[in-house]
């Protein structure tokens, strides 16, 4: 399916009921908690059978909130959705079938869900970012000092992002899980270079996938394509049929087929992507205890600028963020298991 087709088969929904989470009791004066406010807003328009959920103009501090079927969350210019500086507002959860923590907007089972506009969501991440940098598996799925995610669409249809900033997630910033079309297009995604595992967009077991005119300035994989955890027992689904096109990546580790890939990647598609200032441009990586079949890969139109590394493929992916002297001289294959990545171009 090409992009024009892949764009009508899921329009922007349109719908009479309005809500604006002013009228159901948000400040918006950046220190007040707005969470039970928003969280009202988009369950009285699920009500009502789906709706617009608007921010204003403000800054709405709140802990994580959960879209539901049939909504649109718009955030007009200048409105911001802060995430809590409070670690305690993101309980436990099994997340991705490993321990996690709620992210601060979520969908689960939802179809025909938007987030709109020209606002910005920030997942305030820097006390995380802090903590994560004295541990070393705080990047590692599963890791029981693992962050939460910003945006997290799981088990998703007809889902589309646009318009809109997303910056300082703790971790990971826009993960679809196990999720069918799903729609980026026309946003930034930012967090300081230095930011650990702040990957911008991340499809996860997905098919049916659009990322246009995605901006990515991060610190670690501007697009990650994944599908399985580090010794997943499986079964994984791949991810299909992702097309990535007139993307710009500043800073960041590039884009990335893997490494968590337990299920596989098909049918994938780059067109017209400008790196500058990458460690990477495109790479296709995986270990031994998180691979699988790879392939119908294209790239076109690849530009990239004062980039490390253009092109890498690697079976021996470090577990985190530096490779040890045993992976770095290792030289014989171990034997081929469920996970080793098979690579078919």
């Amino acid at each position: 399916m090409n992009l024009l087709a892949l764009l009508l088969a899921f329009p922007i929904p349109v719908y009479a009921v309005t809500c604006n989470v002013r009228d159901f009791g948000a400040k918006g004066d950046g220190s007040t908690k707005d969470t039970a406010a928003i969280q009202r807003a988009i369950d009285d328009c699920n009500a009502k059978g789906g709706g617009k959920v608007t921010l204003p103009t403000g800054i709405y501090l709140s802990a994580p909130i959960v879209l539901k079927s049939n909504i649109t969350f718009e955030l007009a210019k200048d409105a911001t959705l802060l995430g809590s500086p409070d670690h305690g507002d993101y309980p436990p959860k099994k997340e991705f079938r490993a321990p996690g923590r709620q992210s601060l907007v979520s969908a689960t089972n939802a179809e025909n869900v938007a987030i709109m506009g020209v606002g910005t969501i920030d997942g305030n991440g820097e006390t995380w970012w802090q903590e994560a940098r004295t541990f070393k598996d705080a990047g590692i799925l599963g890791s029981e000092h693992t962050r939460p995610r910003l945006i997290v669409f799981d088990h998703c249809r007809h889902m589309r992002i646009e318009g809109v900033t997303i910056q300082n997630s703790p971790m990971w910033q826009i993960v679809p899980y196990y999720s069918d079309g799903v729609t980026i297009r026309n946003i930034k995604v930012l967090a300081p270079p230095n930011s650990p595992n702040t990957d911008a967009v991340d499809p996860f077991s997905s098919s049916n996938v659009i990322i246009d005119h995605l901006y990515a300035d991060v610190g670690d994989d501007n697009i990650a394509i994944k599908s399985g955890a580090i010794n997943s027992p499986g079964p994984d689904s791949p991810s299909r049929n992702i097309t990535i096109t007139d993307c710009t990546f500043f800073h960041g580790h590039g884009l990335s087929i893997g490494s968590e890939i337990a299920g596989g990647a098909q049918n994938i598609r780059a067109e017209r992507i400008h790196f500058t200032g990458t460690d990477n441009g495109i790479r296709v990586k995986a270990n031994r205890d998180r691979g699988n079949d790879v392939g119908h890969l294209e790239f076109r139109d690849i530009e990239m600028k004062d980039v490390k590394n253009a092109l890498i493929i690697s079976e021996y992916t470090p577990r985190c963020c530096r490779p040890t002297g045993r992976q770095r001289n290792r030289s014989h294959a171990s034997p081929p298991t469920s996970t080793t990545l098979f690579l078919r171009m």
